[in-house]
């Protein structure tokens, strides 16, 4: 099978942007997450153009087209794609990681991250696998979201149980051991509290650090993201905008004691959005309004010292439209207004 094209990188090194491929989308300097959160007593080592991303659908019924969506995002200068990992879902939809696949061999620039995958639902070690040939053959394109999973229900309907918080956040943390343990060892032995592997073998391994993000919110679980992933993406009703700087604060105080460079670590801000219909709504999870409206607020979250927004507009008839505003209304106002 022929190698896709090369693309930016995302993640710990973010996705370098080309005028040429990105003409709906152009970058400004931002603060690192690191720097923002520790202020004048931090200079963040790199100022790079904030990031933008945007939710695929994974629906599967009547008029759905995820790859058409990934395109057409692809063409008005995304950065990335996104979809969450729910397989057993009420409503007809697609397995999130073969759907991804199916978009990255679709399209021939923009990321693909997985948003974010529930550990439980497939063995670290396979996943390791999976995600080192999805990205050789993307061409290096992969963003690999993980989380300890919220699906109770699908968890026990699928036969794997009901794991308690304390149980996830040791899934998470082992998985994520696991993988990277994979990727850079000749084999590689881990006795984990949820998951183990012994003298275990990956080839070939990946040609660069795939990054890993993590959707977290416990303290332990945003303890694991400082010690050893390589972003963090939260969710706008999870992680309230009074709540991030003391969530963002965690993570980084626990990368400096693992000894690493609290800079590596990507921050990204998962946001529901609604472009027009009138006056801003009164939910404080959904960013509504007018394209002005919706581009302060979401200047406003940059300012938190997240590094990239991914955007979850309205699913549906409306999808395509919206995603369109992003692009050529709501993300040139925010750009605008962050050089103010």
């Amino acid at each position: 099978m022929p190698r896709l094209p090369q693309a930016p990188r995302l993640g710990a090194e973010l996705v370098e942007r080309r005028s040429e491929q990105s003409a709906g989308v152009h970058g400004v300097s931002l603060r690192t997450c690191a720097g923002s959160a520790h202020g004048s007593e931090r200079v963040a080592s790199s100022q790079m153009p904030p990031q933008f991303g945007v939710n695929i659908p994974a629906s599967a019924g009547d008029g759905a087209d995820p790859v058409r969506d990934a395109q057409r995002a692809e063409e008005l200068g995304f950065d990335f794609v996104s979809s969450s990992d729910h397989p057993g879902a009420p409503s007809p939809s697609h397995e999130t990681w073969t759907m991804l696949t199916w978009i990255a061999a679709s399209t021939s620039r923009i990321g693909i991250a997985t948003r974010v995958l529930g550990v439980p639902f497939r063995p670290p070690a396979l996943l390791a696998k999976m995600a080192a040939t999805l990205d050789a053959l993307s061409g290096g394109r992969l963003i690999l979201g993980l989380g300890g999973g919220s699906g109770d229900d699908e968890f026990r309907s699928y036969g794997l149980g009901l794991p308690s918080p304390k149980e996830k956040t040791d899934g998470l943390e082992d998985a994520v051991t696991i993988i990277r343990g994979l990727w850079s060892e000749p084999r590689f032995t881990h006795q984990g509290r949820r998951y183990s592997t012994e003298e275990a073998e990956l080839e070939p391994k990946p040609s660069r650090r795939i990054p890993i993000w993590l959707g977290s919110y416990a303290p332990r679980a945003l303890a694991v993201t400082g010690r050893l992933a390589d972003g963090w993406i939260p969710s706008l009703g999870y992680a309230t905008p009074d709540g991030v700087p003391g969530m963002r604060e965690r993570i980084l105080n626990a990368a400096s004691k693992a000894g690493r460079d609290p800079d590596e670590i990507t921050c990204v801000f998962n946001v529901e959005v609604r472009i027009g219909g009138g006056a801003a709504g009164d939910d404080p999870d959904v960013v509504s309004g007018s394209a002005d409206e919706v581009a302060e607020r979401l200047a406003g979250f940059l300012g938190l010292g997240f590094q990239a927004l991914n955007f979850m507009p309205p699913t549906g008839p409306e999808y395509a439209e919206q995603v369109e505003l992003l692009a050529r209304e709501v993300i040139p106002a925010v750009q605008a207004s962050t050089r103010s």
